[in-house]
């Protein structure tokens, strides 16, 4: 649709941004909903962070997605920020309102809505396993100790960076050598790749699922490819599994109730769009 001089402006700033899929995916919110707006992709150097952002503000912009390098710089912009992006240590939704910027993190949401809809579900007593400690490990460890996971083995290739993220959020997270992962996944209801290992381009994920049961639950976050060799390694022992498209299109829903006032749908033909 035709926008107009009163149209409601967001965007999605990072460095570089011309991969990301979150214009497509909010462009075909505002289309749908015949919402006088855009979304735009916004490339801000990271020396240019502490400029910009204000400089939205100026613009009249309604707010912004805040994704990588700037999640964790962004947090000293914004005038206050919710106590979930407290503490996983990192923003990627703003808001902008009567100059204010508030800064809150719906990865988590989205992490767990994903879930939710494809049906995912685990025994509440199980162990969880959580391979990566970066900023995508931070916001899925807080929605799992938030869930009530009674022990999360957390499985980095740097321990240090794990013990970190263990002493930063707490609870009952044990950090485990990236040696000893396959034995780490040993009675878990639940295991989550969130590093790139698997992504296109880059190394593939070397991981024996043979003391996984069969009933645990396998998320990959990565989504190109969709079917990451992980998910099809544990659909083929008879693994349930779900992919990791969800927890990028549901993490974009409450920025987009906030700036354009819709709660939007996430639906196959959103899914379909978005991966075309």
């Amino acid at each position: 649709m035709t926008i107009t001089g009163a149209a409601r402006l967001a965007g999605v700033i990072g460095w570089p941004v011309a991969h990301s899929r979150s214009p497509r995916l909010h462009g075909f919110w505002l289309e749908h909903h015949g919402i006088d707006g855009a979304y735009l992709p916004l490339a801000v150097r990271p020396e240019a962070l502490d400029r910009a952002v204000p400089a939205l503000v100026d613009l009249g912009f309604r707010g912004a997605n805040v994704t990588v390098p700037h999640k964790e710089a962004v947090l000293a912009l914004c005038d206050r920020v919710d106590a979930l992006a407290g503490r996983i240590g990192a923003v990627n939704t703003l808001v902008f309102e009567e100059g204010r910027i508030d800064g809150s993190n719906s990865d988590a949401y989205g992490f767990m809505e994903n879930l939710r809809s494809a049906g995912g579900s685990w025994p509440a007593a199980a162990p969880a396993v959580v391979l990566g400690a970066g900023g995508a490990a931070r916001a899925v460890v807080a929605a799992l100790l938030d869930a009530g996971v009674p022990d999360l083995r957390l499985v980095n290739r740097t321990r240090e960076r794990a013990e970190t993220l263990a002493a930063d959020l707490g609870g009952p997270v044990r950090v485990v050598d990236w040696s000893e992962r396959a034995a780490a996944l040993a009675d878990a209801g639940l295991l989550v790749n969130t590093t790139t290992l698997g992504m296109e381009g880059k190394p593939a994920l070397e991981l024996d699922l043979a003391r996984l049961p069969e009933t645990a639950l396998v998320n990959d976050i990565v989504y190109v490819p969709l079917d990451t060799p992980l998910l099809k390694a544990a659909r083929a022992r008879g693994n349930p599994v779900v992919d990791g498209l969800g927890m990028l299109l549901h993490q974009a829903r409450p920025g987009f109730r906030a700036w354009f006032g819709v709660d939007p749908e996430v639906t196959d033909e959103l899914r379909r769009f978005v991966l075309s």
